[in-house]
């Protein structure tokens, strides 16, 4: 997993509430086990047209906001279903950093796990930052300070676990959690062999 430790990037404005997973990524894109090739489809049924052809109406479908790395939208974002496509189609498409005021929990876990900073902020806030993206400044986050600025603009402090904080800034996921600790696992089998060998029978 990439390490998270700044970026500074061009922001898309996305003000809507409750897009769950399904608007997201679709449900007939989840045949794939991969984790590329999904951002093509990263909210499909808004960036396309019953043809195939882009639509001139959606955000990401706009020369700038097509290169964007943070997304700010609206309350309760990654609702619906539990499908990990989710974040994938997010972080295949560019998108290190989400800002909202709030998420649904299995995406925000998710979002870790897949090396995408979710950011909380309030309402206020924000809405503060939709308009700077809706403007074209750059928005800068520094995970190690826990800041979220816009260029020429006000800084916000977020809040964040200090655990996902350090799997973040270290590049760890699940298993690279786990081969952490591999020389403790080995040495706990080595002893289970010793002591119970049937079980190897």
């Amino acid at each position: 997993m990439e390490k998270f430790i700044k970026i500074t990037g061009i922001a898309a404005p996305l003000p809507m509430i409750n897009v769950d997973t399904d608007m997201i990524i679709p449900k007939q894109f989840l045949k794939t086990i991969k984790r590329s090739g999904l951002g093509k489809n990263l909210f499909h049924e808004l960036r396309y047209d019953l043809n195939g052809n882009l639509k001139n109406d959606f955000v990401l479908n706009w020369e700038y906001y097509n290169k964007s790395i943070i997304l700010v939208t609206g309350e309760n974002f990654g609702c619906g279903s539990s499908r990990e496509h989710a974040p994938w189609s997010l972080l295949d498409f560019g998108f290190r950093c989400i800002v909202a005021p709030s998420f649904a929990d299995i995406f925000y876990n998710n979002c870790f796990k897949n090396g995408i900073l979710p950011i909380k902020l309030g309402s206020k806030e924000t809405n503060y930052f939709l308009k700077q993206a809706e403007h074209k400044k750059l928005l800068s986050i520094d995970l190690e300070k826990q800041e979220i600025s816009a260029k020429g603009g006000k800084k916000f402090i977020f809040n964040i676990d200090k655990f996902r904080k350090k799997c973040l800034l270290e590049g760890l996921d699940d298993i690279a959690l786990t081969l952490k600790k591999s020389s403790k696992i080995d040495k706990y089998e080595d002893s289970l062999n010793e002591s119970k060998p049937w079980l190897n029978l």
